[in-house]
């Protein structure tokens, strides 16, 4: 496979990346299923590839493609946020100007499909692609699908497409979120009872545990961030509260378990007084148990330049905590996602092509 000139890299990705921003995919609503026309253009741009649709409802699906036998794996989600009102370009449609490149979905991450989609073009080499719909919902069932289902089991290393400014990156915080309702017996505020039938005691009492466990794992330079989000229940002053409700949020640190952080949780006093409801748990990259050994060793032996880290939640790390060596490297800074006017810098974009291409080089 020969390189292009960036100009003519420029010339095959751009089209692409115009069609994929033209697609309708916010989510919410999420309105997608495998009829829907973006997974009739993919087709027509994999010709030649042995392609599966995954639908698991709800506007869930997962476009799987495969050329050859590839050990590696490019994952990129096609959803995007939803569009915010009042941007100068208009959000579904592509806007070349300044050396950017404008739109819902540019940077995050409908760029790095398009560079995927102009190399798929460019050779007959092996190349294996996931596109999903659901990760700007933070749910991740269409890549978890994918791996309890087997499909992810003959890949030796995953490349998810987030945006890292070209950096191939190992290592990023989880994103845990949990609602709790918490039980009391209701009754006049005068009975002595109340300092333990009370509902929102308890959850207090869970809280300043919360918290103390965090400033404590703080203390000891672990990056963690937890957050209490919303608190309600109770009628008025006089009434002990027989219920209360509770939704909070950690960011664990690469190496950190989720499952571990929650066992504590469920451990801290008035936990016996809640029931549960786990909303979202992406572990962090490395999750608890696992390392990122080999995703360093394959970055090294590719020449890919190494981030610092990210702040922010990927897919990679449901490939990582799988045990299959994963790493996150796309165009684009973080900064740009989810705003208003999204963009993506042409030159990201250059660097991503050929980046993306001496790695399908490397194994074809």
């Amino acid at each position: 496979m020969s390189a292009l000139p960036a100009s003519d890299a420029l010339d095959a990705v751009l089209p692409l990346l115009e069609a994929l921003v033209g697609f309708d995919t916010q989510n919410p609503p999420r309105d997608l299923d495998q009829e829907a026309p973006i997974f009739a253009w993919l087709r027509e741009r994999l010709s030649g590839f042995a392609i599966e649709l995954f639908d698991h409802g709800k506007g869930r699906v997962s476009f799987y493609a495969r050329r050859g036998a590839p050990d590696l794996l490019f994952n990129v989600h096609l959803d995007t946020v939803p569009v915010i009102p009042g941007s100068e370009h208009p959000p579904l449609a592509l806007t070349v100007k300044d050396g950017r490149a404008y739109g819902r979905g540019a940077c995050d991450i409908k760029g790095a499909a398009a560079c995927l989609l102009a190399l798929a073009a460019e050779s007959d080499a092996p190349l294996a692609l996931l596109f999903t719909t659901d990760e700007e919902g933070a749910e991740g069932c269409c890549v978890q699908c994918f791996i309890d289902d087997g499909h992810a089991a003959p890949y030796a290393q995953v490349v998810v497409a987030e945006p890292t400014q070209c950096r191939a990156e190992f290592r990023h915080r989880g994103f845990l979120s949990s609602r709790g309702r918490f039980s009391g017996q209701a009754g006049h505020s005068s009975e002595p009872r109340a300092l333990q039938d009370n509902a929102i005691h308890q959850l207090a009492r869970w809280s300043a545990a919360a918290l103390a466990a965090s400033e404590q794992a703080s203390s000891e330079g672990r990056r963690n961030c937890f957050n209490i989000g919303t608190v309600s229940g109770g009628v008025k002053s006089n009434v002990i509260a027989d219920e209360a409700h509770i939704f909070w949020s950690a960011r664990l640190a690469p190496g950190d378990s989720n499952e571990d952080f929650l066992a504590a949780s469920h451990s801290w006093p008035g936990a016996e007084h809640a029931e549960w409801t786990v909303s979202f748990s992406g572990p962090p990259l490395p999750t608890g148990g696992h390392d990122d050994a080999k995703a360093r060793a394959f970055a090294e032996r590719n020449g890919l330049p190494a981030g610092e880290g990210l702040a922010f939640w990927t897919e990679a790390s449901l490939f990582g905590a799988a045990g299959i060596p994963a790493l996150v490297l796309g165009p684009g800074d973080i900064a740009q996602a989810h705003a208003r006017d999204e963009w993506v810098a042409l030159s990201e974009l250059e660097r991503c092509h050929g980046l993306y291409r001496d790695l399908v080089q490397a194994g074809s």
